[in-house]
């Protein structure tokens, strides 16, 4: 089964852009080797609005929100995940509009650190967001004239939590899935495994479109949550044969099977290779040899 990235968007930087009836996407200027163009923030409602992840804290994106407002009452500010890319404006946010702040839960990383390892991505995440209000696995959510169901969707990291407009069959997908690149899956901020099982999930609804945290659209949302399945387990059978074959380190992975992407990208696909190897080494197909994380060697079993 393909999979077929579409890396066509316009941000336009500053301006509310309608993607659907009540729904306003806005585009922070954050464009990066990780961020895409920037990260996208939500306003859902006509007379009183939700506004989901409001995005990094800078003072032209804060503006152009409260813009497209427009003083209307706002009822929540949601956030999918505690990375500052989607969290860090939040609090101040909701204290503009005197909305609750709505989460899954403060920032936790999916497992413990093992002895001698770094979160390698603990300088992007938000340990000092704390929500209002803590949103429950498939719990409802009456927000003025919206309704929300919260879908806890770990992998990314822990904390990640897809908002559906059922009556809609629309998701707000966050980071999970997104149309323009994978996921980064980074232990132990994030879990391979937990991934995997999150896509299940979302493979086993019935939403007609995503709208996620970085680039356009996925308007095919069964096709597409099959096929990045298929691909992610395409690629753990391709870290499987390298390090049977004798590769033992990440950057030797990475460099064997990436070698045609762009080497700004090679950082974020060692991680997802580490998440990979983290999977294999707990279902016993692969050992760690001294610390785990992007320094360790690894070796068939």
């Amino acid at each position: 089964m393909s999979l077929d990235f579409d890396k066509r968007f316009a941000p336009h930087h500053g301006e509310a852009v309608p993607v659907e009836p009540g729904i306003l996407r806005l585009t922070a200027p954050n464009a990066g080797p990780m961020t895409f163009h920037g990260t996208n923030t939500y306003l859902v409602g006509h007379d009183r609005l939700v506004v989901i992840d409001p995005g990094p804290e800078t003072a032209s994106h804060l503006a152009a929100i409260l813009s497209a407002v427009g003083g209307r009452p706002v009822d929540a500010v949601l956030v999918t995940h505690t990375h500052l890319d989607h969290s860090a404006l939040a609090p101040r946010l909701a204290r503009e509009t005197a909305a609750p702040l709505v989460a899954q839960g403060p920032h936790r990383i999916s497992r413990p650190l093992a002895e001698g390892e770094v979160n390698p991505l603990d300088a992007a995440s938000d340990f000092a967001f704390r929500p209002d209000i803590v949103l429950d696995d498939g719990a409802e959510l009456r927000l003025g004239e919206t309704v929300l169901r919260g879908i806890h969707t770990p992998g990314h990291t822990f904390n990640h939590m897809a908002f559906a407009l059922e009556d809609r069959g629309i998701l707000f997908s966050g980071d999970h899935v997104m149309a323009w690149a994978t996921s980064v899956v980074a232990p132990p901020d994030g879990s391979m495994a937990d991934y995997l099982r999150s896509l299940d999930r979302l493979a086993a609804r019935s939403d007609r479109r995503y709208l996620p945290g970085h680039g356009g659209s996925v308007e095919t949302p069964a096709t597409f949550v099959r096929a990045l399945r298929a691909h992610r387990r395409m690629r753990e059978s391709a870290i499987l044969e390298k390090v049977r074959s004798g590769l033992s380190t990440v950057p030797e992975i990475v460099a064997s099977i990436y070698h045609t992407t762009d080497r700004r990208l090679h950082g974020a696909a060692g991680l997802s290779v580490l998440a990979h190897l983290e999977s294999l080494v707990e279902r016993r197909l692969v050992a760690v040899e001294g610390t785990f994380g992007l320094a360790g060697r690894f070796a068939p079993i």
